[in-house]
């Protein structure tokens, strides 16, 4: 790897070499074409371990290295870090004001699922198979013409051309909850009325779906005392994150690092 990418760092005098950094990189993903994104993530992770090391040390902090799942178990370093962060990022406990602000603020995020009635003709094409796609669309558009002068040839038009084993029944899907289509799929039924087909065909990573909505029934907003544990839950899960976040932050801030920006740690 060119050591432009990312050159040999050096944290309060302690080196941190190349091979170091490609080694860890293998861990961090990075999109396609772009490797230095992975090196760059490698680094910073290598430049926060080492000082969370260093202040576990500092702080004389030992650990007994635990289980991990089957076959897995911690590394001293790791036990060492675990307990330098159990010891000193302190998450604060959501009120009961706050979990019920929560519950009363976002009223559509605890309901039972949303029921559909749908039934849709697919004109199915791979992702990555670009002829298929464009002959998949070309056929879907031709029918979508056909169904805009005659609705009514829905159910025929299913029989006759659609790849999905719903086909058969003129399309019919039956009764579906949220999250069991494609995000496209579902985000569609949201927007039509009951009676209503969609005005182009739809993209998803199937192919192209000509969908009706028959009908839609949302579900019901869940008692507070269901959901009390999931909020509480996730409010603690958030504050952890926060006050890990500064911590580390602090260790950073306090820290002589040289070779990688440690501004976005």
């Amino acid at each position: 790897m060119p050591n432009a990418l990312v050159s040999d760092i050096t944290v309060d005098g302690q080196l941190i070499t190349r091979a170091e950094i490609a080694a860890e990189a293998q861990h961090h993903s990075a999109p396609a074409g772009k490797p230095g994104t992975a090196w760059r993530k490698a680094a910073r992770a290598l430049v926060v371990r080492k000082l969370l090391l260093a202040e576990a040390d500092r702080r004389g902090i030992r650990a007994v290295p635990g289980s991990m799942g089957p076959g897995r178990r911690e590394s001293d370093a790791e036990a060492r870090i675990r307990a330098l962060i159990e010891d000193c990022v302190c998450p604060e406990e959501p009120t009961e004001d706050r979990i019920r602000d929560v519950y009363e603020s976002e009223p559509d995020r605890f309901r039972a699922p949303t029921l559909y009635k749908a039934a849709h003709i697919l004109f199915a094409a791979e992702p990555g198979d670009s002829d298929k796609r464009r002959d998949a669309s070309r056929r879907a558009d031709s029918a979508m013409e056909t169904l805009k002068e005659a609705p009514e040839r829905f159910g025929e038009l299913a029989r006759k051309l659609s790849s999905c084993p719903s086909g058969t029944s003129g399309g019919d899907l039956g009764q579906i909850s949220s999250g069991d289509t494609v995000s496209e799929f579902e985000a569609v039924l949201e927007e039509l009325s009951p009676g209503e087909m969609t005005g182009k065909p739809v993209e998803s990573r199937y192919g192209y779906h000509i969908i009706r909505l028959e009908d839609r029934v949302r579900g019901r907003k869940l008692p507070f005392d269901v959901v009390r544990p999931r909020i509480a839950e996730a409010l603690e899960k958030a504050s952890w994150t926060r006050e890990a976040r500064r911590f580390v932050r602090g260790l950073v801030s306090s820290a002589k690092v040289s070779g990688v920006d440690i501004e976005s740690i």
